[in-house]
């Protein structure tokens, strides 16, 4: 396994950005979230991604927060940064500007809002990797981008010698198997949707990229090493039991339902920004129950589930 393989293997929960009541950007209460979520056993963090709310940040803040996150845990595991951005050269600013803070690698979005044809995405894609010198991830999330990372993009990227992996967030899991077969290792894949992240470490992919993880770390942990380590069975009993959580990590109000489930586990708080709004009446109820029946039935460290 390279350097750069090394880098995305593991759990990598996409971190919540904290906000204070007054909805200013809480940077001790998002360090002691990602502290947390460390000394609980993930292998990195991805900051500022969606559930880091990167878009609702203005770029000072965007900043700040990449440099509490490398001071409370830059030494302890990777950090992904990720780039999402309206136009290509403030993609290109901050990841000169991430590279300089001193996080350890980037993902990277497509410009927010336009819809780009395959040869404006490819060119916004090699302009934010020859910015730096950083690993790239890609994220391909088709759904919530309305734009997919179709092998007419990657074939033009593969000399690219940043771009090394790619988090897949396409909820068709044969898409692990038709990039291996078209590339091989070239591009090393990360699951990117929690639920399907069981059969995408099945089919390949290095590690996760996961929303849920942020309220239960450890089982998190557990069901990646389940998988590592051949043990199936376990490894899928976990994700039965996960799984009505893992559901929330593809629906539009995912933040929301992510920062809810941290408050209810005493790991964060649920505040979001505008036009997000918290979770009310039914909906949140319905997601407090699911938290709460996870919680009380979690899987022992020791005793596998019930089959």
């Amino acid at each position: 396994m390279n350097a750069s393989q090394a880098l995305w293997r593991g759990v990598y929960p996409a971190a919540t950005t904290q906000f204070a009541e007054d909805f200013s950007v809480d940077l001790d209460a998002t360090q002691q979230v990602q502290t947390a979520l460390v000394d609980d056993g993930v292998d990195g963090l991805v900051l500022l991604g969606t559930c880091g709310e990167n878009n609702s940040l203005e770029p000072e803040e965007k900043r700040a927060v990449l440099r509490a996150s490398v001071e409370a845990v830059g030494g302890r595991v990777s950090l992904v940064a990720g780039v999402s951005e309206l136009t290509t050269a403030r993609a290109v600013e901050y990841a000169r500007d991430a590279e300089a803070i001193g996080v350890s690698a980037l993902m990277v979005l497509p410009a927010m809002v336009y819809v780009p044809t395959v040869e404006e995405l490819r060119t916004h894609l090699r302009a934010v990797a020859a910015a730096t010198t950083l690993p790239v991830m890609l994220y391909n999330n088709p759904a919530a981008y309305r734009v997919n990372m179709s092998f007419e993009l990657l074939d033009g990227l593969v000399d690219v010698p940043n771009i090394v992996a790619l988090k897949e967030s396409e909820p068709d899991t044969r898409r692990f198997t038709d990039v291996a077969n078209r590339y091989g290792d070239r591009f090393t894949m990360m699951a990117g949707l929690d639920d399907v992240a069981l059969e995408g470490l099945l089919l390949g992919a290095s590690g996760w990229v996961s929303g849920l993880t942020s309220a239960f770390p450890a089982e998190s942990v557990r069901l990646v090493a389940a998988v590592y380590e051949g043990r199936i069975e376990e490894a899928r009993d976990i994700y039965r039991w996960f799984m009505p959580l893992l559901h929330l990590d593809s629906v539009p109000d995912l933040v929301q339902c992510i920062k809810l489930a941290e408050q209810v586990m005493g790991r964060g708080n649920e505040r979001v920004r505008m036009p997000r709004m918290p979770l009310s009446g039914a909906r949140r109820q319905q997601v407090i129950a699911w938290v709460e029946h996870c919680a009380e039935t979690r899987p022992s460290a020791h005793v596998p589930l019930a089959a």
